[in-house]
């Protein structure tokens, strides 16, 4: 089994682990009720995008 001749430095290791991490989702509110939504996407709670109802909304009753 090989191994390596020679050490990693802590630069090289940082650049290879730089892709390893999660970054947090961009989520914004939704003008209409504040609800948080996912960008350019009609609101899961009220249904409107862009200021008109586009989807029929799971809370409507």
């Amino acid at each position: 089994m090989p191994n390596p001749k020679r050490r990693h430095s802590k630069q090289r290791t940082a650049k290879r682990r730089s892709h390893d991490f999660l970054t947090p989702t961009g989520v914004s509110n939704c003008p209409n009720c504040g609800e948080k939504k996912l960008p350019h996407r009609a609101c899961k709670a009220c249904g409107q995008y862009k200021g008109r109802a586009t989807v029929v909304a799971k809370n409507a009753a």
